[in-house]
Order: structure tokens, then C-alpha cells, then sequence
């Protein structure tokens, strides 16, 4: 499996690199080309990335001392001559922790390999936890996880609901009781290892983009759990937005007399879509001989009238929704539909919505993709 991570943000010259920064800026291209493209020669890593065949050869050796990549031998079919010798990555070198709290009252966590593997899973129902007791969770569970870990740990990633900044602060969960919440740095000093948080829909995006054929022409991504957010990615670049709140498509007001939303508002498209209120639209028509069909129906058709503006404006070539698959499939048709009828002949030819090809998974190997970038600066 190949690594091809959304950019987080626009790469800018640095006029000078101390020798300590050059050095892991020149392993991380190396590393880039590895994850992207598959075992390459030295000759070969140095034409991709414009180094010096020494400066290759010099940083192939720290890294197989290192563990993370390994020389596999000469290719099948080699030219006349001596066989050049290919390197490639070492997927189990080091593992990475990665927690999932869309799920709906759980916590998910994985240990996963740096090619996004899973090697042990466990959740842990929530019941409830906010707040402290919701933190207190999600320690638990990754110092679990971290043991179940039999390889380096190269850090741990936290895919969560709500606004989140990119040094790792919980702006604003209203389903978790999450406000300005340090979350990273609680990991951190907690646990010893690398943490590193984002928004959890934000994370299911470079998941699906990287693993799951993402759309090149842009890709957005609604993850639907207790609550509903979106991640989107535009030209090969997440999009945050203005205070990282990019994605929040779940709290716009879609009818102003609806219920109420964990938000503190009314009618928000959540109310709409959030999995324990579809469960419970769906038994109530059961109940009075009705079936989930109809619920779902209204349900995918509000969801396309939200979302055909964004996918007119930023022409979007697939909208992908992650949540359970009974909800999904349903609700994927109907929004397709409505979206197509609302907007441009040129912007509807090629639109698709669809399910997540990862699943939930999405989540967990989106957290890896975290760690990835911050750590060895694969991105």
C-alpha cells in the first residue's frame, strides 16, 4: 500500500536549513518518494529528488540503521551490468497509536504499521464521559494500546469531533463537552510519545484521498456518527478555513423550526443526519408501519440541497460519505440525485456520491497519516 498524503499547507522556501534540518528534510523527500512510488535504487532516489548520489547513499544508511527502510535485493529484470539494488520501506518498522472518537458513545483505537495495517483494534464504550472523564478515556485507552505495541512507537493520532487547531487544541466538541481543550499536549505529557490531534472528518479526508482513490479533482468527505462534519480536499490541499472551522457543514441551519442541535441552535443539518437520530426517525416510521426507505429518502434530499451549493461553487468531483452502511448506500443515491438537479449540466456530468471505500477504518488510517507528516514529514 502506497502513501499519498493531501498537503496541509503550501510549501514555502527557507532561505537557510540548519544541518540538522536539511538533513531531515532531504530523509523525508526519500521517504516521500518511498511511500509514494514503491522500492527505488539510489540512482534512482537521487534523480527523483535532485540530491547528490553521496547525499542519497549517506541518508539510506541512517535510515536502515534506523529501521525504517531496507535493501530488498536487485529488481527481476535487471539491464546488462551489475544489478542496481532496490530500497524499500519497512511497513512494520515502527507502529503508530490511532484513536477515533466519531463512533457514536465509543473509542475506537488501533495500532497500526506506517503503511496503515491494523495490528490490534479495541473500543471502549464512552457512556456518556464528557468533558475530563471523556480526556481520561481517551488516555486509557491509547497507554492500552501503546502496550499492545510490540515495535518503536513513532506517535499517536487523534481523529475527534469538532474545531480543532493545528497545534492539537479541541476548540470546540459540543458532543464531547470539549472546549479549548489541549488534547495533544495532555497526550504528550501523559503518555511520552508524539501526539497529534485533528478534526475527525478532516482525518477520515486524508484517509480516503490517500488509500481510497480520492478524486484528484476534489474530494468531500462527510463522516456521519453522533454528530456530522466534513473534510475537504482541493487541489491535493486539505482545506481549514478561517480558525480551522472549514468542513462544519453539520451546523448549518437547514430548517430554523427543527429540533434542537448539541450546537445550541435549531434545525441544524445534524439534526438531519447524525446516526442516533436517523436510528430513531427510522424506528419510530417502523413503529407506526412506515419503513426506514422514507426516512432515508428525506433524510439523502436534505442532504443534497445542503451540499449542491458547495459542490457548484468549488466544482467537486465526488462527495463520499463514511458512517454505517445501511444509512450510506440509501442515503448516497438520494443526495447524488438532488445534487445532479440543482446545479450545472458541466458541474453534474462527472459528480458522484459515494460510500468510503475504507469504511471506518478511514478514520484510523487518516490518524496514521498524522502522525506521518509530523514525525517523518510525509506529506
Amino acid at each position: 500500500m502506497s502513501w499519498r498524503s493531501p498537503t496541509e499547507r503550501p510549501l514555502r522556501e527557507r532561505t537557510k536549513l540548519d544541518r540538522a534540518d536539511s538533513r531531515r528534510h532531504h530523509q523525508s523527500m526519500l521517504l516521500q518518494h518511498l511511500f509514494t512510488d514503491g522500492p527505488a535504487s539510489r540512482a534512482d532516489l537521487a534523480r527523483s529528488t535532485g540530491l547528490t548520489r553521496v547525499t542519497v547513499s549517506d541518508l539510506v544508511a541512517g535510515l536502515i540503521e534506523e529501521g525504517l527502510v531496507a535493501e530488498l535485493g536487485a529488481p527481476a529484470e535487471s539491464r546488462v551490468g551489475k544489478p542496481p539494488t532496490l530500497i524499500g520501506l519497512v511497513a512494520d518498522a515502527k507502529h503508530v497509536v490511532a484513536i477515533d472518537l466519531s463512533v457514536d458513545d465509543q473509542v475506537v483505537g488501533a495500532v497500526l504499521t506506517l503503511t496503515g495495517e491494523v495490528v490490534a483494534r479495541e473500543s471502549r464504550p464512552l457512556a456518556g464521559r464528557r468533558g475530563g472523564d471523556a480526556v481520561a478515556a481517551v488516555e486509557e485507552l491509547a497507554a492500552h494500546l501503546v502496550a499492545q505495541s510490540d515495535r518503536p512507537l513513532l506517535g499517536i493520532g487523534v481523529a475527534t469531533p469538532g474545531v480543532v487547531s493545528r497545534d492539537g487544541v479541541v476548540v470546540d466538541a459540543p458532543n464531547l463537552g470539549w472546549h479549548d481543550v489541549p488534547l495533544a499536549a495532555r497526550l504528550r505529557d501523559a503518555l511520552g510519545h508524539a501526539a497529534y490531534v485533528a478534526n475527525d472528518a478532516n482525518t477520515a479526508v486524508v484517509g480516503e484521498y490517500t488509500f481510497g482513490g480520492g478524486d484528484e479533482g476534489g474530494l468531500m468527505l462527510m463522516r456521519l456518527s453522533t454528530g456530522v462534519g466534513a473534510g475537504l480536499v482541493l487541489g491535493g490541499a486539505v482545506l481549514h478555513g478561517h480558525h480551522g472551522a472549514a468542513g462544519e457543514i453539520g451546523h448549518v441551519v437547514v430548517d430554523p423550526d427543527g429540533d434542537d442541535c448539541a450546537c445550541g441552535r435549531r434545525g441544524c443539518l445534524e439534526t438531519f443526519l447524525a446516526v442516533p437520530r436517523l436510528r430513531r426517525r427510522i424506528a419510530a416510521a417502523t413503529a407506526e408501519g412506515a419503513g426506514a426507505d422514507e426516512v432515508l429518502a428525506a433524510a439523502g434530499r436534505t442532504l443534497g440541497e445542503a451540499v449542491a451549493p458547495v459542490v457548484a461553487a468549488l466544482n467537486l468531483g465526488e462527495l463520499v460519505l463514511s458512517g454505517p452502511a445501511d444509512l450510506v448506500d440509501p442515503l448516497a443515491r438520494v443526495a447524488g440525485d438532488t445534487v445532479r438537479a440543482r446545479v450545472m449540466p458541466v458541474t453534474a456530468e462527472e459528480f458522484v456520491v459515494r460510500a468510503a471505500k475504507l469504511g471506518d477504518d478511514g478514520v484510523l488510517v487518516g490518524a496514521t497519516g498524522l502522525v506521518l507528516a509530523g514525525e517523518l514529514g510525509v506529506s
